[in-house]
């Protein structure tokens, strides 16, 4: 059986490298035959070196002609930039499975052009299905492409349906670590700093996913991006703070049986199984000892400590436009927050103003989330220079 050919879009993030730890395991299984990266040339020199690629894609022209002078004439690979080259990495003729790994709303342009080329998506980017979900299941749809979820929660949520019915769901329950804040009272919270906020206490991941985590943005985002997933109103899906990692999402029928999908925290796991699906590969991974974890322990989200979970519930309910707009007004907020423009607690005071500035409008096209996007990112930027933070969330 000759290798499964991937196109890995954000190869030097986090999951990006994580992805190609896994193939570079199972090398008879999977071949990357694309990538692109961001700004660390040297780790994508690296990768570009032992994987050797056809297509590479950069951001900019200027790091496509430094990457070419440092790879010069040894491989024999084409070095693209901007979003045409990220589109033909997606789309490449050989590629059959894309990871869609790019952070951000960045990820949705070059994952639809891959739908529409026909490729299966390994989608770890949720931005893409929170900025414009309908659109993105339609064109799946569309194109009989199969969408594998990354995310170790939306992985865990579809083992976990497996060889059951969806009329017999009653409740879909997204776990969450809580981050490093979770019994933080709102004094605390005033003086988090960005040092505090990045040391995630269960997950390695890239500052603004840790952040997100942090604030709990992420479990909204995830949210979102389930209703889409899994084609289920949002009543239907819960978050539920988990701090050992180890049950990494849920399903509730309705005759009450709960099943779970456990492991330790380790994105390889869900990264495997979204490229082998049904099948599952070897991974050297340390087994789970629950003997030796002695406890798993749950509770409930607190919405005044994580307001930002409630913002993205209520985006979710206005539809249309506003999650495009919920998901690109935290991208300004947190990267203000890591430059130290705003405090901690200003992140999700920044994003509810923004998304009630905003004038809901219909979701028709990817143009629609496009210009949403880009609307508040601009209003985002304008507050930042005359809004007033207050002292508590």
């Amino acid at each position: 059986m000759s290798p499964r050919k991937i196109s890995v879009l954000g190869s030097t993030g986090s999951i990006g490298v994580s992805t190609l730890d896994v193939v570079r395991s199972h090398s008879d299984r999977f071949q990357i035959v694309a990538m692109s990266g961001g700004s660390n040339l040297s780790l994508l020199e690296e990768q570009v070196r032992l994987f050797r690629p056809d297509r590479v894609a950069v951001i900019s022209e200027e790091l496509a002609r430094e990457l070419s002078q440092r790879i010069g004439r040894d491989l024999d690979v084409t070095i693209l930039h901007g979003v045409e080259g990220m589109i033909a990495c997606a789309t490449h003729p050989d590629v059959e499975t894309v990871v869609s790994a790019i952070v951000g709303a960045a990820g949705l342009v070059p994952t639809m052009a891959a739908i529409e080329a026909g490729k299966s998506i390994a989608l770890a980017n949720k931005e893409t299905l929170v900025v414009a979900g309908s659109l993105v299941m339609e064109a799946a749809r569309r194109n009989d492409v199969s969408i594998y979820p990354v995310d170790s929660e939306h992985s865990a949520i579809e083992q976990s349906l497996c060889g059951h019915r969806k009329n017999d769901i009653r409740r879909l329950l997204l776990t969450a670590s809580g981050g490093p804040f979770r019994t933080f009272d709102a004094d605390r919270l005033k003086r988090v700093t960005p040092e505090q906020a990045l040391a995630h206490p269960n997950w390695e991941m890239g500052a603004k996913i840790t952040i997100d985590s942090a604030t709990m943005m992420n479990k909204g985002l995830e949210v979102i991006e389930a209703r889409w997933l899994f084609d289920l109103p949002q009543d239907q899906i819960e978050v539920v703070i988990h701090p050992e990692s180890i049950v990494h999402s849920m399903v509730e029928y309705v005759d009450g049986s709960i099943i779970a999908q456990m492991g330790v925290p380790d994105m390889r796991t869900p990264i495997a199984y979204a490229l082998s699906s049904p099948e599952r590969l070897s991974l050297d991974l340390p087994p789970l000892d629950l003997c030796q974890l002695g406890k798993l322990t749950f509770e409930a989200p607190d919405p005044e400590r994580f307001p930002c979970l409630g913002l993205a519930y209520r985006a979710l309910q206005l539809g249309g436009t506003a999650p495009a707009v919920l998901n690109a007004a935290n991208e300004i907020a947190v990267a203000s927050f890591l430059e130290g423009g705003i405090p901690f607690v200003g992140i999700p005071q920044l994003v509810r103003a923004v998304l009630e500035r905003h004038q809901v409008g219909r979701l028709e096209h990817v143009d629609d989330a496009l210009k949403a996007d880009l609307w508040a990112r601009s209003a985002a930027r304008e507050m930042l220079n005359d809004f007033c933070f207050e002292e508590s969330q």
